[in-house]
């Protein structure tokens, strides 16, 4: 009687266990390899051009150096063309005001350069060897004429030529970052403005207009 009681109550508990087992069981989620928790998070890689944008640099921008580079080069090239188109009107001009004058550009221009040439160096631009191709076919012009044309020709030109010098160097005299390059376009600067009253003044003896062009628009 006693082993039969010790069975069923060994049956009974073993069947208790089983059941609550089954319960917790059914209970429990199932994993579902669809759904969003069954997934780990993963980190995607970041595409090209997302995330940490490539910002420019605050390098310092060269360009303002190299605009005194250019200018310099430019402002020798232009001297040297000064000088040869001087040298031309002192040997070919008719009249002796057009004469003086090429002279006054032959000795000041070469003045200028000479101040000129230091600064090149220390910026590294090396001096030019000849005048523009532009100035180099003025030359060519101007060889080919004589007498009253060949003055009013140069005079046109000198007009031009220093109306534009003048706007160069008074652009750099105020934006240079070099101060040497600063100073010597302060300098050419008042010296252009002193050729440039003076061929005004020649132009105005020969009745060309200070714009350069004569009477019938040439």
């Amino acid at each position: 009687m006693n082993v039969n009681r010790m069975c069923s109550r060994v049956f009974y508990t073993a069947c208790t266990a089983l059941l609550a087992g089954a319960m917790a069981s059914a209970q429990s989620p199932q994993s579902n390899p669809g759904s969003p928790s069954s997934q780990s998070p993963s980190t995607s890689p970041s595409s090209p051009g997302m995330g940490t944008s490539a910002t420019p640099g605050m390098t310092t921008d060269p360009g303002n150096g190299m605009m005194d580079k250019a200018f310099v080069k430019k402002a020798m090239q232009g001297g040297m063309a000064e000088v040869d188109l001087g040298k031309l009107a002192a040997e070919k001009g008719s009249s002796e005001d057009v004469k003086q004058f090429g002279q006054q550009m032959v000795d000041d221009h070469s003045k200028l350069n000479e101040q000129m040439k230091p600064v090149a160096a220390q910026l590294g631009v090396s001096e030019p060897k000849e005048p523009s191709k532009k100035d180099q076919e003025l030359k060519t012009k101007l060889q080919a004429l004589s007498g009253q044309q060949f003055d009013e020709a140069y005079i046109k030109a000198m007009l031009k030529d220093h109306k534009k010098d003048h706007d160069e160097f008074s652009n750099e005299a105020q934006n240079a970052q070099d101060p040497n390059v600063k100073q010597v376009a302060q300098q050419g600067d008042q010296l252009i403005q002193q050729h440039l009253q003076h061929i005004e003044q020649i132009a105005q003896a020969h009745n060309i207009p200070a714009s350069g062009k004569s009477k019938g628009g040439a």
